[in-house]
């Protein structure tokens, strides 16, 4: 048998991805008409792709959107797209380029694709890298920031609660100001 030297396989998954790029514009434009929705599975380490932290830890590999009710900010772009969703309560922007997709399906009509993420003739501009990769150390940066000014973030002492919850923190007995006596829960737990 011939070698394939066109590379027909990754033709037909560029042209697939293609198709998924016009129906997310399409939605981008008019919104999901009917009962359409999608289901979006694609690899979080795939090259441009851009999760929180938080995401990432959660998904280390591989994660599925929703795009139905709730989502906002769907911006087609040509390499990726760019979504607005909610993790939790907690509101994220996801970037996902078109060759880190795995799976596009729509349940209401049984209409699926499926990709080999990475096999695509496509190459990611370095614009695209760069700016998924200075926007994700900066998100990086910043909840560090957040966790050290939280950390360093010293109590005030003197009368009141938080007083008496410093004088507690040791496991002691202290006398509070309307004479009851404070006590922290360490005082309860077993010591090692």
């Amino acid at each position: 048998m011939a070698e394939d030297l066109l590379r027909y396989d990754i033709l037909i998954q560029d042209a697939l991805r293609g198709a998924v790029k016009k129906i997310l514009a399409e939605v981008g434009r008019t919104g999901l008409p009917g009962e359409h929705h999608f289901y979006i599975a694609f690899e979080t380490t795939a090259p441009g792709v851009r999760v929180s932290p938080r995401l990432k830890e959660r998904y280390p590999q591989e994660m599925t959107i929703v795009l139905q009710h709730q989502f906002w900010d769907l911006n087609i772009g040509e390499h990726a797209f760019e979504v607005g969703l909610s993790f939790g309560g907690v509101p994220e922007k996801l970037v996902v380029p078109y060759s880190a997709i795995k799976g596009f399906f729509d349940p209401s009509v049984q209409f699926a694709l499926e990709f080999d993420p990475g096999k695509t003739a496509e190459e990611l501009p370095e614009e695209l890298l760069e700016a998924v990769e200075e926007l994700t150390r900066a998100e990086q940066e910043a909840e560090e920031t957040l966790a050290t000014t939280t950390a360093e973030t010293p109590r005030k002492k003197g009368k009141g609660a938080a007083a008496k919850a410093d004088a507690a923190d040791d496991g002691v007995m202290q006398k509070s100001d309307n004479g009851g006596e404070v006590v922290s829960l360490d005082a309860f737990r077993k010591k090692p």
